[in-house]
């Protein structure tokens, strides 16, 4: 039993070592605007040069990530990108922002005394101040010489994947490609991204976090608008339907593969 214990312990080990190693690759940074501040980690593809051009992805994480360690925000997520293979496959800047513990990343009344939890978004009300950093934050990047215009995409899981859907709302025009992860949105919101972006869609038929019909109502409502999104429903998944999202064999190929129309 105890050779056991050790055992488990030394992949325990193993694996944080492979994890840090990997979240090595993304710079800590800070974004200041009117005095509010928005930690974020940046990541650059292999052999980066100011002279040539890449890709930006945007992260959105899940509410169990906020705070102010500028670290969380890479538990679910940052290896896909980091893992070498992808690094050399697929060179972009990943950029992971850090939702702070008392905001949120989308506009939404939040009731967890239901499974699923209650949901009620509130675009009207604006953005969030975590989101209002991040959509500044994005547009200080896109302006820069090394970022290519017509490939800047969003994905997030959960509260991320929430984030996503009010992103594309606030900014239509900026985005070449979402991937929501068990999210959910206003649905009469996404008239304004339907044709205009395409999406990917995420969520676990067992999720008792986020209501799996959240995802699906999105999905109803581009497709009224205008709009050609792809769903997928994993049979067996529960909230943590990113585990499979991110195995997904074609989802980086299929993001990446995407231009904004001019």
């Amino acid at each position: 039993m105890e050779i056991k214990h050790n055992l488990i312990g030394l992949f325990f080990v193993l694996g944080s070592v492979v994890l840090h190693g990997q979240n090595d690759f993304y710079k800590s940074e800070m974004f200041t605007k009117d005095s509010d501040t928005l930690r974020y980690r940046i990541m650059y593809p292999p052999n980066y040069s100011i002279d040539e051009q890449y890709p930006i992805i945007l992260f959105l994480h899940g509410a169990g990530e906020r705070g102010s360690d500028n670290k969380k925000q890479l538990v679910h997520g940052s290896t896909l990108f980091s893992s070498e293979g992808n690094r050399d496959k697929f060179p972009a800047i990943v950029v992971f922002p850090q939702c702070p513990k008392e905001d949120y990343w989308s506009s939404v009344q939040v009731d967890r005394r239901t499974q699923p939890v209650g949901l009620s978004f509130e675009y009207d009300k604006g953005p969030t101040k975590a989101l209002g950093l991040t959509m500044a934050l994005m547009d200080s990047l896109v302006t820069k010489s090394h970022i290519k215009k017509d490939q800047v995409y969003v994905m997030g899981l959960s509260m991320g994947g929430m984030g996503t859907f009010e992103i594309l709302y606030r900014k239509p025009e900026m985005f070449a490609a979402a991937i929501p992860i068990c999210g959910g949105g206003d649905t009469n919101a996404a008239k304004a991204y339907a044709h205009k972006v395409p999406l990917w869609i995420f969520h676990g038929a067992q999720d008792n976090v986020v209501d799996p019909k959240l995802s699906m109502n999105m999905t109803s409502k581009i497709i009224e608008y205008g709009g050609h999104p792809n769903l997928t429903i994993f049979g067996g998944a529960n909230h943590n339907s990113w585990d499979p999202a991110f195995a997904e064999p074609n989802l980086l190929h299929w993001l990446f593969s995407l231009k904004r129309s001019e």
